[in-house]
């Protein structure tokens, strides 16, 4: 797989000319690469394209896949902030979302990268789960700052269908999510890290100052990137593209040459629309001038009439030019964006 990776890198060489300010090892299991393939492959991504000095290069792992060792491997190999999916920090949550590691775990890891060096540390954090109580949620936030975490990326509890969960809903094994709970949490989430000085930057995410993450920053500012490895996705601005999901097939194309990949055009109006979905998502919210300016002044005007609705009901605010999401429209955040998309 690393061979096939570093053949990508060199051919996709000359889908980025700017300079690369961030770097991303997630999805699967990155955190399971040998320290000498982690260092092939930054090594040779500097080798083939223009790489900041102060880039960001973020790490994904889970709890039980860090330890000491490792966590100095990847300090050395030159990862200067970690992405943790913690999720809980009670045995019983974990347990429920089947998830390897224990809450003890979960707090060790953290001492263990600080011990290495790391102080630009995200944790993932899921709420609304059928046994997570309101003083439960209270305690994994409290725990999250105790730990002096400085990015937390919380996420609603999502039943997906087919899924195991679903069926378990259906069979009334378990208790189906309360979109009521849902939006309580929330709300505890925004109030308790307002109070502890953290900026609600995106729906999801919330940082200390200083500690924004750049990567998907980029993602929701609609900058270009490019994805490497099975399932990788890249955007140059008017197309996006993805690379096969199939491990082997993945490896039998790149040992021949070809990159596996399947590609769509973007129309201006589907970019706009992507531009409302990601950018009402963030604290900005959508510029109106820049809607104006890159898709026509009567676009931009019938897009502020129709969030008159939501500004009428407090879900939104306008601060010219910032058409931005109020606390209760960021919980209502993909009705409204989908009320406000140009049809094609």
């Amino acid at each position: 797989m690393i061979q096939a990776i570093e053949k990508e890198i060199r051919i996709q060489q000359p889908y980025l000319s700017d300079t690369i300010e961030t770097l991303y090892f997630g999805g699967g299991t990155p955190s399971l690469l040998q320290k000498q393939d982690l260092n092939k492959l930054i090594k040779l991504v500097k080798e083939n394209f223009r790489v900041s000095d102060t880039a960001e290069i973020t790490l994904e792992s889970n709890p039980d896949d860090i330890t000491q060792q490792k966590s100095d491997e990847w300090r050395e190999a030159g990862i200067n902030r970690l992405s943790i999916g913690i999720q809980s920090f009670f045995e019983t949550d974990l347990r429920w979302m089947n998830r390897a590691h224990s809450a003890e775990q979960a707090k060790n890891c953290i001492e263990w990268v600080r011990r290495s060096g790391f102080e630009n540390i995200t944790i993932d954090l899921i709420y609304g789960s059928p046994g997570l109580t309101d003083e439960m949620w209270k305690h994994n936030i409290e725990t999250a700052l105790l730990l002096d975490i400085p990015h937390l990326s919380c996420y609603a509890l999502t039943v997906e269908p087919k899924t195991a969960l679903a069926k378990m809903i259906t069979a009334k094994k378990t208790e189906a999510v309360d979109p009521e709970k849902q939006a309580r949490h929330f709300a505890i989430l925004t109030n308790t890290l307002e109070q502890a000085g953290f900026d609600h930057y995106e729906i999801s995410n919330f940082a200390k100052p200083g500690f924004r993450s750049r990567h998907n920053s980029a993602y929701w500012q609609g900058a270009h990137y490019l994805g490497l490895g099975p399932s990788a996705h890249s955007f140059n601005g008017s197309s996006r593209q993805w690379n096969i999901a199939n491990n082997t097939l993945y490896i039998q194309s790149l040992m021949q040459g070809i990159v596996p990949f399947e590609q769509e055009i973007l129309t201006p109006t589907q970019q706009l629309n992507e531009y409302i979905m990601t950018g009402l998502r963030t604290m900005e919210g959508i510029s109106i001038e820049r809607i104006a300016n890159q898709w026509g002044q009567i676009i931009a005007d019938n897009i502020l009439l129709a969030a008159t609705q939501y500004q009428e009901q407090g879900h939104m605010v306008y601060r010219n030019p910032f058409l931005q999401l109020t606390l209760s429209g960021k919980f209502l955040a993909d009705g409204i964006a989908a009320d406000l998309f140009v049809a094609d």
